[in-house]
């Protein structure tokens, strides 16, 4: 059984990280700010102009644990790892299983079956929460949408099909999205999910959000031996993380769309904390 590490990020700019014995030491100006044991943790990730000590990286290569460079947005820059690992013949069967009509459809499948059940507890939730009769009875025909989605999805045998009974349950969940802000509507309205740039905050941090789950999907694969690349439900596209897309798919509602909502809801994110420029949020 594998352990679950922690994550550790850090957005100060400025700050430096450095290997002491077993220790993971943040200075800033030549001062520790803070300091975690080696052990506990899985992964860096830095945030802007944070330096990393070639030591710390060596160790991280050596251990398996992945420091990866974002710029101040977000953006994947980099990852820092170490050697590829795993079973050859655990990624042979993977690719061999792409080649298989049949066998890349049952696994999209359940792929898609998992993130529209997922979306469908979010709803649900939002339905029972919701102080407003009108949104709630919204958020209900929303979840029976998506148990007709997923109805439907279980005797699709075309991946094609699954990808547009997945755009369709998608397209449900993100109409009435904006049913389960309650926070300052008028900075984090939702009216629908755009991306490259987001044109607005509450679309930036989903963006944001999307991203280091990305990340975590990417270390997760690449952990087990898995080939990341090489998705079912995703296309093949050079440098595309498709198996990693395909993953996140089912985490997003419950993981990524739920602290997005969270950190809104109890307003640990307010309007200063976005910029507004002509590309967006």
């Amino acid at each position: 059984m594998q352990t679950l590490l922690n994550t550790l990020y850090v957005l100060t700019q400025g700050s430096y990280l450095r290997l002491d014995h077993e220790t993971v030491k943040i200075e800033i100006e030549g001062k520790t700010q803070s300091q975690v044991p080696l052990h506990h943790l899985g992964s860096i990730v830095c945030f802007g102009n944070v330096l990393v000590s070639s030591g710390l990286m060596a160790r991280c290569a050596e251990d398996g644990r992945t420091i990866v460079l974002l710029d101040n947005n977000g953006q994947f820059r980099a990852r820092v790892e170490g050697p590829v690992s795993g079973n050859v013949l655990l990624r042979r069967a993977q690719h061999e299983t792409l080649s298989s009509a049949d066998g890349t459809a049952a696994i999209a499948r359940n792929i898609v079956a998992g993130k529209i059940q997922n979306a469908r507890h979010v709803v649900l939730r939002g339905g029972r929460e919701s102080g407003n009769p009108e949104e709630s009875a919204i958020l209900g025909r929303t979840a029976r949408k998506l148990a007709s989605c997923l109805s439907i999805l279980s005797t699709c045998k075309d991946l094609e099909q699954i990808r547009g009974i997945e755009g369709d349950a998608a397209r449900a969940y993100f109409e009435t999205f904006n049913c389960l802000i309650k926070a300052d509507r008028e900075t984090f309205r939702f009216e629908t999910r755009n991306r490259r740039p987001p044109r607005d905050p509450t679309n930036a941090l989903l963006s944001f959000v999307y991203a280091l789950l990305l990340n975590d999907c990417i270390g997760a694969i690449e952990g087990v031996g898995l080939d990341p690349q090489v998705g079912y439900l995703h296309a093949l596209r050079p440098g595309r993380a498709s198996l990693a897309l395909d993953l996140m798919e089912e985490l997003r509602p419950v993981i990524a769309d739920r602290l997005t909502l969270t950190l809104i809801n109890r307003r640990q994110i307010t309007a200063g904390d976005f910029d507004e420029r002509p590309g967006g949020a």
